[in-house]
């Protein structure tokens, strides 16, 4: 603690490279939060830069009411809105539209085959597509509900630091929070095949048969806890296993990370927010 005080003192007076070692701290976890927001891992390298670039020069404003985490989260999130808003919102079918982007394009499809049997980081997991799933219906979501859930549910803020995030007051957090866990969950409970006998996503499986076709898929699905809790079919309890699932996942640098931006260019293309 003494050390990271030193630290801190060294960059209010101006040592970025004493301010560098504290961003890093947190640099990776703000990266993969801000991807989680945009879908874009460009957009979301562009905005930990800036976001860096913005903490430093506001630096003297910090006056250590809150984490520094915590402050340079909220100038990331206020970054991130900025950016969000000027963007439409994905619909609830965006995986299904992007599925018939790649069936008709034998470009887009040869290429998602390449990445998968040549790339070090072009597998196809189904926990890592979970997460990517999780990501394309947050971005249903309004800007606020998707902020305020991430935070909490993967990211383990507390309601009183969201607070100072959002600039919003604790009924209106714990608000946002609660609907925005409603409706992922609706969602899920209406399109997600894993969960719902009658879900209309197949995408998971589908794709775990294509791109793994020596693989069993039943012997792939069981090994995710989610799919072996979907047999109980409690809504809040498959809800929960998603987040603990989502939240050991770094979707910038998991063993599938390319495979997964590659599906995700799809979704951004199918809702024509390319690149």
């Amino acid at each position: 603690m003494k050390q990271t005080n030193a630290v801190l003192t060294k960059a209010l007076q101006g040592d970025i490279n004493a301010f560098q070692e504290l961003f890093a701290e947190f640099q990776e976890a703000l990266k993969s939060y801000l991807y989680r927001l945009t879908a874009n891992r460009n957009d979301a390298e562009d905005l930990t830069h800036d976001t860096f670039i913005r903490s430093f020069d506001k630096l003297h404003l910090y006056k250590g009411a809150s984490s520094l985490k915590t402050w340079i989260f909220q100038i990331a999130t206020n970054l991130a809105y900025n950016q969000l808003k000027k963007q439409k919102r994905w619909t609830t079918d965006v995986l299904a539209q992007a599925k018939d982007l790649v069936t008709s394009d034998q470009t887009l499809a040869a290429n998602l085959m390449k990445v998968n049997q040549i790339s070090a980081y072009g597998r196809y997991e189904i926990k890592e597509h979970i997460d990517t799933c999780f990501t394309c219906m947050g971005k249903t979501l309004l800007i606020e509900h998707q902020i305020a859930l991430i935070l909490k549910d993967i990211y383990d803020f507390s309601v009183k630091e969201m607070m100072q995030i959002l600039d919003k007051s604790e009924g209106t957090v714990k608000y946002l929070l609660q609907e925005a866990r409603k409706k992922m969950t609706t969602i899920f409970d209406n399109r997600c095949a894993l969960i719902n006998q009658q879900g209309i996503c197949h995408q998971c499986s589908e794709l775990n048969g294509w791109l793994n076709p020596k693989q069993n898929q039943q012997e792939a699905l069981a090994k995710v806890a989610l799919v072996k809790q979907s047999k109980k079919y409690d809504r809040n309890v498959l809800f929960e296993l998603r987040t603990q699932l989502i939240k050991n996942i770094d979707p910038l640098r998991c063993e599938g990370n390319e495979m997964q931006e590659m599906l995700m260019q799809c979704n951004r293309m199918a809702m024509e927010d390319t690149i």
